[in-house]
């Protein structure tokens, strides 16, 4: 004889809720400081002049100006906010 309950949906029904992560300001657009440029997990891509990261890995533009994507090496690319 069975001693649990035969429960299937009680179980299901956990989601988490979306991230929203990703690239938010492209290369070349103008940004206000505090504008968030990228939100990611991990060091995707790095922080250059003129920008922050948060403590969830969020790079954030520090003052105003234009942005710019470049690569430093093989893998490695940055970020940096140019002064307008």
């Amino acid at each position: 004889m069975a001693h649990k309950k035969g429960v299937g949906s009680s179980k299901n029904g956990r989601d988490s809720k979306p991230k929203m992560r990703g690239v938010k300001v492209y290369g070349g657009q103008t940004v206000t400081a505090g504008s968030i440029l990228v939100r990611q997990c991990g060091t995707r891509i790095h922080a250059g002049s003129n920008v922050g990261m948060g403590g969830d890995f969020t790079l954030f533009a520090k003052i105003d100006g234009k942005v710019q994507y470049t690569t430093h090496g093989k893998s490695k690319k940055m970020v940096s906010v140019l002064p307008a």
